[in-house]
């Protein structure tokens, strides 16, 4: 996976597993509000931020021990 820089290709990837209706009003507000954070977050840093998936670690989430059997 080539990193990602552009804010909606990011926002895109950490969505996608959630299925959200993209015509909802919540996940435009979603949207809305992490485009901001992404595009806000770029400028202080004064250069584009790329984000590579590929190389973060996984986070295995054990539901057996938050009681979701």
């Amino acid at each position: 996976m080539e990193p990602l820089e552009r804010p909606k290709a990011i926002i895109d990837f950490c969505l996608a597993p959630l299925e959200l209706d993209p015509q909802s009003e919540a996940a435009r507000e979603v949207r809305r509000r992490l485009e901001h954070v992404i595009k806000t977050f770029q400028t202080k840093a004064a250069k584009p931020i790329a984000v590579d998936f590929s190389s973060m670690p996984s986070q295995v989430i054990n539901e057996a021990a938050h009681g979701y059997e």
